[in-house]
């Protein structure tokens, strides 16, 4: 449950409600005119509004739930000075990070003030480049610098999980200072890459000695830094040349089996009229979420697309970046090798061959020299966050030259 904390977190639940009251009213509608309709199992799934007297009281919901929504928003606005803003908590930050993953796209396209900007932050405040005490940092670290970039639904304060935090791990034992990105998951993969590129720019232009860049991206996050690198050299950014490994951990390179079992339940639900009103439940998930299904990372890949369309892959061939060191560790609940737990279950989310960018098209094969991989055995996902001989792995590649 969403807890709400200050003006534009009411603001912000009072819109999305709105949103929801709205679309479930289109929901409802539908179902009631195919039922009315009395069409046959396998009609045609298109949707049509009700007419007459039944269709004027669904057009009255909508406007009146239309009005409510305006009110709060101007009653806010004329109270926003005395509700004043209060410090944040990580229970609201998990829930605005998860609200933000599943509909992240939605808010942006209505403005929602739930919306999380894409920034740099550090101990979850924002991190101001400005400050002096900031550069005072760069330099305790030697320019060293580890951008830590979240998965899907989460947020930079997620990385501490069972007191540890790789970030931290690093700065104490060699000496990196931890930069953590927090952004909407519910965004296209490529848009928050392009932006995630631009942001860099902006920090190692700002920087008083940048001598080092690492990345360590968890899940979603892998997906981000490489459409960051591929836009950062379309667009001629400097960061590339200080960047000097990225470690992958749980990356879904060629998509996720969850995203894909939820394409066929949309196609599954659309092929009766009774069913296809509640595939708009299915589709109420993000974009970011949807460029799973594949490992979207490029523009190319969904733009001009129905993206709940079961299509196929056509995503373009984007190669690791040149002249950096990747790495990527990938986990499997099971503890020994088992090609069905292995291949189908994964670490519960992402399946060995996807984490570790093996695809039967070669021109989608991502080439990670076999010093560069570590499976972890009896890990699920989350685990890759926390775990000793995680860490320890991710600890001995940024040592080695």
């Amino acid at each position: 449950m969403l807890k709400i904390k200050n003006e534009s977190d009411i603001r912000g639940a009072g819109n999305l409600t709105i949103d929801a009251i709205i679309g479930m009213t289109d929901l409802v509608e539908a179902m009631h005119h195919k039922i009315a309709s009395l069409g046959g199992i396998l009609a045609s799934p298109d949707q049509t509004r009700m007419t007459g007297i039944t269709g004027m009281v669904y057009r009255n919901i909508r406007s009146a739930t239309g009005l409510v929504g305006d009110g709060i928003d101007l009653l806010l606005k004329q109270f926003s000075s005395l509700l004043g803003e209060k410090c944040s908590s990580p229970e609201r930050e998990a829930a605005l990070a998860a609200l933000n993953g599943v509909l992240g796209d939605h808010l942006v396209a209505r403005n929602n003030p739930l919306t999380i900007p894409m920034q740099f932050r550090r101990n979850g405040l924002p991190l101001a480049i400005d400050d002096l005490s900031f550069d005072e940092a760069v330099r305790q670290s030697d320019g060293k610098i580890a951008l830590m970039v979240h998965g899907s639904c989460m947020n930079d304060l997620q990385w501490k999980n069972q007191e540890h935090d790789h970030g931290t791990a690093l700065a104490r034992d060699l000496g990196y200072l931890p930069v953590y990105l927090h952004y909407n998951t519910g965004l296209h993969i490529s848009q928050n890459g392009r932006e995630f590129a631009g942001l860099i720019e902006v920090l190692i232009n700002r920087l008083p000695q940048p001598t080092e860049l690492v990345i360590i991206a968890h899940s979603m996050g892998g997906l981000v830094s490489r459409s960051a690198c591929h836009y950062g050299k379309v667009a001629g950014h400097s960061w590339l040349e200080y960047l000097r490994k990225i470690v992958f951990l749980g990356t879904p390179h060629h998509g996720a089996p969850l995203e894909r079992a939820g394409n066929w339940i949309d196609i599954i639900l659309e092929i009766s009229p009774y069913s296809a009103p509640f595939s708009r439940i299915g589709k109420i998930r993000s974009a970011g979420i949807t460029d799973l299904r594949y490992g979207n990372i490029l523009d190319e890949d969904w733009k001009g697309r129905d993206r709940f369309e079961c299509s196929g892959d056509h995503r373009r061939s984007v190669p690791l970046p040149d002249g950096i060191q990747c790495y990527t560790i990938a986990a499997t609940t099971n503890n020994k090798m088992n090609t069905l737990g292995d291949q189908f279950i994964g670490d519960g989310l992402v399946t060995l061959n996807s984490a570790t960018g093996r695809h039967k098209n070669a021109d989608l094969n991502l080439l990670f020299p076999k010093p560069h991989q570590w499976i972890a055995r009896n890990m699920n996902h989350m685990d890759l966050l926390y775990q000793p001989e995680v860490y320890a792995t991710i600890k001995r590649w940024l040592e080695s030259k």
